[in-house]
């Protein structure tokens, strides 16, 4: 809850001045009992853990290697050629991994 430091404080006897039909209606006021959210469509977005897959097809696009790139002989990851660490004994380095 956020606290106006800049607003007069009360003394302990204001604080029990206040009745409970007014502690209610302020409690009352703050809160909404109204959701934004639905939570039947937040809970279709997620994946559970070990969930069965198997009739889902994922479809991705592979390109082969281009011209311009390379494999590190560490990670074995494709590389654009200006991560190009060094080159030892014909394995190319990326820098990453130097």
């Amino acid at each position: 809850m956020a606290t106006d430091y800049d607003a007069p404080r009360r003394d302990e006897v204001d604080l029990g001045e206040d009745s409970l039909e007014e502690l209610k209606a302020r409690r009352v006021d703050s809160q909404s009992g109204a959701v934004d959210v639905d939570e039947a469509e937040v809970a279709e977005s997620f994946e559970l853990p070990g969930a069965d897959l198997a009739d889902e097809e994922l479809t991705v696009k592979v390109l082969p290697m281009q011209q311009d790139e390379f494999r590190c002989a560490r990670c074995f990851l494709v590389h654009h050629r200006s991560q190009l660490a060094f080159e030892r004994n014909g394995e190319l380095i990326c820098t990453e991994c130097a």
